[in-house]
């Protein structure tokens, strides 16, 4: 598993009976967790200085119960910096497990002795379109929701970073029109949804779309690229299924190794992993081990 362990201002405190306790910046919430399937004993930790806790319900959705939390708050991660919210269906605007794929990312870039041009689709907030142009490379970032791209907009002004093209767009639509343009890129970063709908109604179906996208993107992909990173939080599209998905198509164009995971945030009480997604890699051979 890849363990995203190097955070500051976030730590998951405790797992248990379908919820997690998390310290934000040192702001305690409770929220729900498909993947916390056991029940272990909860102490007062649990109950001391709450700021909020998403409570679900029976009829699907929830809804917040903020005690201390302000409106927006934020955390930092190295040198990078993200302003955060609550969320309707649980969420704040930041994943803090993809950190272990911005350090993996970060690395590549900061190694390979030349500013490379990243293509981030479904990039949401803005973590890994910061991480990427924080190590030196063009990143474009491409989302279809309009608020999500505005607030990737004001992480990257907190970073003081303002080299990153935010567009607006369907993802299957964008990269078609860059092939057409012959617009290359070095890598791609892809984190797609179940479920979406683009901004011109497009629905997103990612069992019926996803690999006819990852065929597309070949196409944008540079005579030597570096790496391609492919993220899910769908169940049933597991690490192997996902890492056999670019050994068709990433591999067999341009050689290097695939590799893919579960990737986990570690849990502070128990000294265990908490499991919160999976990712798969691919990366070019001529990067040796970078």
């Amino acid at each position: 598993m890849w363990i995203a362990d190097k955070w500051k201002d976030f730590k998951v405190i405790d797992a248990s009976s379908g919820e997690k306790l998390e310290s934000w910046n040192g702001y305690k919430l409770i929220r729900p967790d498909p993947q916390v399937i056991w029940k272990t004993e909860r102490d007062n930790v649990w109950k001391e200085n709450i700021s909020a806790r998403y409570i679900r319900s029976e009829r699907g959705g929830g809804k917040w119960e903020i005690f201390s939390l302000p409106e927006v708050f934020s955390i930092s991660y190295r040198d990078l910096k993200f302003n955060l919210k609550p969320m309707g269906f649980k969420h704040t605007g930041l994943f803090p497990e993809q950190a272990c794929n911005w350090d993996w990312a970060d690395k590549i870039i900061r190694k390979c002795g030349y500013s490379p041009k990243i293509l981030n689709l479904f990039a949401y907030t803005g973590g890994a379109s910061l991480a990427c142009s924080r190590a030196g490379a063009s990143v474009c970032h491409v989302d279809a929701s309009k608020g999500m791209t505005l607030w990737a907009k004001e992480n990257a002004s907190l970073c003081g970073i303002s080299n990153i093209r935010f567009i607006v767009d369907d993802c299957v639509k964008f990269v078609r029109r860059e092939i057409r343009r012959g617009k290359k890129y070095d890598a791609v970063i892809m984190d797609p949804p179940s479920y979406g709908r683009g901004p011109g109604g497009e629905i997103w179906k990612l069992e019926n779309e996803l690999f006819e996208l990852l065929l597309l993107c070949l196409d944008v992909m540079s005579d030597n690229p570096l790496f391609f990173l492919l993220n899910s939080y769908t169940t049933g599209l597991s690490a192997s299924c996902m890492e056999y998905m670019l050994g068709v198509t990433v591999k067999r164009k341009f050689g290097g190794r695939v590799e893919a995971s579960e990737i986990g945030l570690p849990v502070e009480k128990s000294g265990l992993v908490l499991p919160c997604g999976a990712s798969a890699r691919w990366q070019n051979s001529v990067l040796g081990d970078k």
